[in-house]
C-alpha cells in the first residue's frame, strides 16, 4: 500500500481540543451536541477553525487552521470556543475540559450517529461504550516524510513529560481512581490505540497498514489511534497522548512543548545525528508511572535506565530547548510550562477541591467550569509572565 505524505511548512501547528457539554445546575454531562453544531454550521463557513461531534453527543471538538505558531493556533481555538458560547450560553450549557468527566456513568451518553462510530461500538463493546475521555491533539508540520519515523521515535522519550504535564483524570465515574491520567489507560484498550510500534521508516509503515487493512483490523490510516502517530494527509507529526487541557494557557504550553520537540529532532537530523530512541519497553514503562503518578513520577530518561524526577526532569528540557522556543516565535507560551510545575497539574488541582469538599465532586466539577470560563486567558496569563 502507498500511502503519500502531504506536504506542510516545517514546524507549522495545528490543535484540536475535545470539549465536554455539561448541565450549568447539575453539572452531569448533556447530549446537546448535534444541536450546536447544527446551529453554527452556517457561521463556521469561512472561519479559520472547525467546531465538530466527536465519539459522544456531549462532546464538541474545536479545531484550529494551520497556524505559523503556537499563538496563531491557539487564537483559532480561542475564536472557535467564543463562537460555541454563543449557542451554549443561553441553553444554560457550560464547557470544561478534562481527561475525563468526575461522576458521568457511560451508560447515560449517546453515541453520534456516524457510520464509522456505531462500527467502533460494534466491535469493542463494552469498552468502546466506556470511552468517555477528551484529549488533545497537536499537529506539527514536517517537511520531509523520511523525518517521520525518527521522530516520532525520538518523541517517545517524552511522552511521560507530556502525559504528566496534562493529566487531568483522577476520577472516573464517581471513584477517586489513584491515577493521575485514568484517560491513558482506558484509551489504550481500543484496537491500534496506545504506544506507537517502534518503526523505522515509512515504507515499514505502508507494510503495517497493509497487514492491518487486509486483516480487517482497520479500513485506512485514519483509524490508527496511537499517542503518537503520524497523519499523511497534514504532512504532520500528531501527538495524541495528552488529557483534554483545563485552560487555554496549558493547552498553549503543551502544544509550544510538542513543536519545539519536533523541531528539535528535526534539527539533530538536519546536523547528520540519530535521535535518541528509549528501549520500547522503558517507553512502557514511562507511560504506566505518569499514568499513575503524573508530576511525581520517577522516568526512565536514558537507555542506561537512569531515572528522574519528571517534573525536575521537565525544568531541564525547557531550560535546554528554550532557545528552539525562542526560534519559533512561541518562547511566551512555552514559558507557561513553569507555571504548570509551580502551581500544579489540573489532575493535582481537582484532587485538591474534591478533599476541600468533603469528596462531592460535584464542586470538582463546578471548579472546571470556572477553569474553562473564568480562568486566566491566554493574554492575562503572559500578560502575568511578564510579556
Amino acid at each position: 500500500m502507498t500511502v503519500p505524505f502531504a506536504t506542510s511548512a516545517r514546524s507549522s501547528v495545528g490543535l484540536e481540543w475535545e470539549v465536554m457539554l455539561a448541565d450549568r445546575a447539575s453539572g452531569d454531562l448533556v447530549p446537546q451536541a448535534p444541536e450546536i453544531i447544527s446551529d453554527l454550521a452556517d457561521r463556521a463557513a469561512l472561519e479559520r477553525h472547525t467546531i465538530t461531534g466527536e465519539l459522544l453527543t456531549n462532546t464538541v471538538e474545536v479545531t484550529s487552521g494551520v497556524g505559523d505558531t503556537v499563538a496563531a493556533a491557539v487564537d483559532d481555538i480561542a475564536d472557535a470556543i467564543a463562537e460555541v458560547r454563543t449557542v451554549t450560553d443561553p441553553m444554560g450549557v457550560e464547557l470544561l475540559s478534562a481527561g475525563s468527566h468526575p461522576f458521568a456513568q457511560w451508560f447515560d451518553q449517546q453515541v453520534t450517529d456516524k457510520t464509522r462510530y456505531h462500527t467502533l461500538i460494534e466491535r469493542t463493546q463494552w469498552w468502546g461504550r466506556n470511552m468517555m475521555i477528551w484529549g488533545i491533539h497537536v499537529h506539527v508540520g514536517v517537511e520531509d516524510v523520511n523525518k517521520v519515523f525518527p521522530i516520532i521515535g525520538a518523541l517517545a522519550g517524552y511522552l511521560p513529560h507530556l502525559q504528566a504535564l496534562s493529566a487531568s483524570s483522577p476520577f472516573w465515574a464517581g471513584e477517586r481512581t489513584g491515577y493521575a491520567s485514568n484517560r491513558a489507560l482506558v484509551f489504550q484498550q481500543l484496537p491500534t490505540a496506545g504506544l506507537p510500534w517502534p518503526l523505522q521508516d515509512w515504507a515499514e509503515f505502508e507494510g503495517y497498514l497493509d497487514d492491518m487493512v487486509t486483516t480487517g483490523v482497520m479500513a485506512d490510516a485514519t483509524e490508527v489511534r496511537w499517542d503518537i502517530r503520524p497523519a499523511p494527509r497534514w504532512g504532520t507529526i500528531e501527538v495524541r497522548a495528552c488529557d483534554g487541557m483545563s485552560t487555554l494557557p496549558e493547552l498553549a504550553a503543551v502544544a509550544s512543548l510538542v513543536q519545539v520537540l519536533v523541531e528539535h529532532f528535526s534539527r539533530e537530523i538536519d546536523e547528520g545525528r540519530t535521535p535518541p530512541h528509549l528501549q520500547p519497553w522503558f517507553v512502557r514503562e514511562n507511560k504506566w508511572r505518569t499514568a499513575r503518578y503524573g508530576l511525581d513520577a520517577r522516568v526512565i530518561v536514558d537507555t542506561d535506565g537512569t531515572q528522574r524526577l519528571v517534573s525536575e526532569h521537565l525544568r531541564e528540557v525547557i531550560e535546554q530547548l528554550a532557545p528552539v522556543a525562542e526560534d519559533l516565535h512561541c518562547a511566551r507560551e512555552f514559558a507557561g510550562l513553569g507555571a504548570i510545575l509551580d502551581g500544579g497539574a489540573s489532575y493535582q488541582r481537582q484532587l485538591a477541591v474534591a478533599e476541600a469538599a468533603d469528596g462531592d465532586l460535584r464542586e470538582v466539577v463546578q471548579h472546571l467550569i470556572r477553569e474553562f470560563r473564568a480562568g486566566p486567558t491566554l493574554r492575562d496569563h503572559l500578560a502575568a509572565l511578564g510579556a
